[in-house]
């Protein structure tokens, strides 16, 4: 017998070629059982209105426990989003599968663009515990502030796509974990003091205009419909969701012309 050789038909290497598809396939089912603990099972509409349950290949993975520093204990697969209130809108036609038609405020129909996931009603943190995103003035304690070369927002005037004024910029909230800006606080011309988030909005530098705050995705109007929060010193994760949520909407509801076809 060679070298490596067992016996006159098994050697060393065919083992390991063995054991090798053996670790394979067992990597295999295990990715496909870990990666169903989000969005699973699925919804599967039947042609007479009802739905079926889909776990796919494998089946479903058994509940799993994670233990959190700050927001308890989070069981995975969860039943979270079947408890969730369903979306605002009612099937284009009626087959399967197709779009859903919101009904009511598109802009918070929890549908496209402006669908969102229930997490938690609790802020996110730091590593440290503290509160994750702040307003400046609570931040300001912990060293922060705007960098110098960089244009201060606070007091500027924000315009909606219509061009027309929404309201000011007050304050300035901030990541500390990120060190950066995620939501100007507004104060609407009604009034109302929402937040829009810094991705939604573009700082212009003009010295014949003015410096100013654009948005496109919301006109002016809907800044007094943005969600409200619970308190104005800290942002929870689900406002978070819903905030976003809603300018999110307004790239396809803000105006009925944006659904329709370009032609």
């Amino acid at each position: 017998m060679g070298t490596g050789a067992i016996t006159d038909y098994v050697d060393v290497a065919q083992l390991v070629l063995y054991l090798f598809w053996i670790f394979f396939a067992g990597l295999v089912y295990y990715l496909t059982i870990e990666g169903k603990r989000e969005g699973f099972p699925l919804i599967i509409e039947r042609p007479n209105g009802t739905t079926r349950e889909d776990s796919g290949w494998a089946g479903m993975p058994a509940p799993k426990t994670y233990k959190t520093a700050f927001h308890g204990d989070f069981t995975a697969p969860h039943d979270r989003d079947r408890s969730a209130p369903a979306p605002k809108g009612k099937p284009i036609a009626p087959f399967p599968g197709l779009g859903l038609e919101p009904q009511g405020d598109p802009m918070t129909s929890d549908i496209g663009p402006g669908a969102y996931t229930l997490r938690s009603d609790s802020p996110d943190r730091t590593v440290d515990g503290a509160h994750k995103i702040v307003p400046l003035r609570i931040a300001a304690g912990d060293g922060f502030s705007l960098a110098h070369q960089d244009l201060d927002p606070r007091g500027l005037t924000v315009f909606g796509a219509d061009k027309q004024s929404a309201g000011k910029v007050v304050e300035v909230w901030v990541d500390r974990s990120e060190h950066l800006i995620r939501y100007f606080e507004v104060e609407t011309t009604g009034g109302r003091r929402v937040l829009l988030p810094m991705n939604f909005s573009r700082v212009h530098r003009d010295r014949i205009k003015g410096n100013r705050i654009a948005v496109e995705a919301i006109l002016a109007g809907q800044f007094e419909g943005v969600p409200t929060i619970k308190s104005m010193d800290s942002i929870t994760l689900l406002e978070e969701e819903k905030v976003t949520a809603y300018f999110g909407a307004g790239t396809l509801f803000a105006t009925p012309r944006r659904r329709d076809p370009l032609a």
